[in-house]
């Protein structure tokens, strides 16, 4: 098979719980750092990164304890923050992700470890991910973005994944996207929404039912289905969205998003 090109996956990756409180104290001192910085850029009206590192490398340093380059990271981050807008001050959340290159973040997928900088310098530390993220991990490159969500850590990075040389089709399927069918082809299939709606409901009955409670167990309760139901709809989507590729591919046609209006009277029931 011959590729034309070369594309990029994101791939997360939970850290060992072991690591916690360290974590924790990196993730706000590093943040905290970033905070500094960003207030002595909007002082400064400094939002360029190498007068803004003549500004603050050597006091932030000092002042935060960091390595030279997790100084580096900062600085940049601060940076690409005022990048998007440079009309107000930046502010930056103790438990906001970090980003960490190759200096001061490694991989050994052998023994699934990585080590990273941390206030209590270099530690390493496992990780845990699946056959597909290990295999996606093999070609990881660039940076990698330490995130703090639900009291737990991960890292989130990129890899390059080769990409098939488009192949030149005759036909397209059309496919259109709703409500109560998730989706709709020109075939006439339609791909039903109402797993998803039933969990919803479900949830929301749930959700009432535990908020009214307040104790201790239906907080807990409350914690778990958290996140479940947004999970649920992106498995189910991603579902769909597997049977129409595999469709198209089996007619060797295309695949083109449309309105289809008028598929009703198209398409027998």
């Amino acid at each position: 098979m011959f590729y034309s090109c070369i594309t990029r996956l994101a791939v997360t990756v939970k850290l060992s719980p072991a690591e916690q409180d360290g974590l924790r104290r990196t993730f706000e001192t590093a943040n905290g750092a970033c905070d500094w910085i960003g207030e002595q850029a909007w002082h400064h009206q400094t939002f360029r990164q190498l007068a803004l590192h003549k500004l603050v490398y050597y006091q932030v340093r000092e002042r935060f304890g960091l390595s030279a380059q997790m100084a580096v990271r900062g600085i940049a981050k601060v940076v690409d923050a005022y990048a998007l807008d440079k009309r107000t001050q930046r502010m930056f959340r103790t438990d906001g992700a970090f980003p960490y290159d190759a200096r001061i973040l490694s991989w050994d997928l052998e023994s699934e470890t990585v080590s990273l900088w941390t206030v209590e310098g270099r530690r390493r530390m496992p990780f845990e991910c699946g056959d597909g993220q290990r295999t996606l991990l093999e070609r990881q490159q660039g940076e990698s973005d330490r995130i703090y969500h639900r009291q737990a850590f991960y890292l989130a990075t990129t890899s390059n994944v080769d990409v098939a040389e488009p192949q030149a089709v005759d036909d397209y399927l059309g496919v259109d996207m709703g409500v109560a069918n998730l989706a709709s082809d020109s075939d006439g299939r339609r791909y039903s929404g109402s797993a998803v709606k039933n969990v919803r409901w479900r949830n929301r009955k749930l959700r009432a039912r535990w908020q009214a409670k307040q104790t201790r167990w239906a907080k807990r309760r409350l914690k778990k289905l958290a996140g479940g139901e947004s999970r649920f709809a992106r498995h189910v989507n991603h579902c769909i969205s597997k049977q129409i590729v595999a469709t198209a591919k089996g007619t060797g046609g295309g695949i083109r998003m449309e309105d289809l209006k008028g598929i009703r009277t198209r398409v027998q029931s």
